[in-house]
């Protein structure tokens, strides 16, 4: 009788054991399905906001700006190259694709003594998402935004 008891005991042990094993490789299996499920999902995000185009426009008003630099769409998103326009005539606009993260920028520059009075706005969708005033010889430090679609 001792042995019978002890080996049902052991019967049991053993089942129990491996019934905490099987639900213990659910639960992990589980959870990495879920943790997989999730890392594509943020992979898939972070692939859109990378690579989706989208277009602002960039506008400079006021006098005596003698040079514009802004971000055109070409380069790397956190290098973008730098187009010029030299002698621009005011008020100016430039409609331009830029991709994923890049920030749309605007730079006005007054080159001779006195500086500009200046204005540079940058607008998505119909919204000025950046707006500056300001005198001087980089009149009104530029328009620098945060791409619009990481938000």
């Amino acid at each position: 009788m001792n042995r019978s008891i002890s080996t049902t005991r052991m019967s049991r042990t053993a089942r129990t054991a491996a019934g905490a094993v099987a639900v213990a490789g659910l639960v992990f299996g589980l959870g990495a399905c879920s943790s997989e499920t999730v890392d594509k999902a943020v992979d898939k995000a972070v692939d859109k906001t990378v690579t989706e185009k989208y277009e602002v426009t960039y506008e400079v008003t006021g006098t005596g700006v003698d040079e514009i630099q802004f971000h055109g769409g070409e380069g790397e998103a956190m290098e973008p190259k730098l187009e010029t326009v030299k002698a621009p005539t005011l008020p100016w606009k430039k409609t331009v694709t830029l991709t994923g993260i890049m920030p749309p920028a605007v730079m006005p520059f007054a080159l001779e003594a006195g500086g500009a009075d200046v204005t540079c706005t940058i607008t998505y969708k119909g919204k000025v998402i950046k707006e500056a005033k300001g005198e001087g010889m980089l009149a009104a430090g530029g328009c620098v935004a945060v791409s619009p679609i990481v938000g």
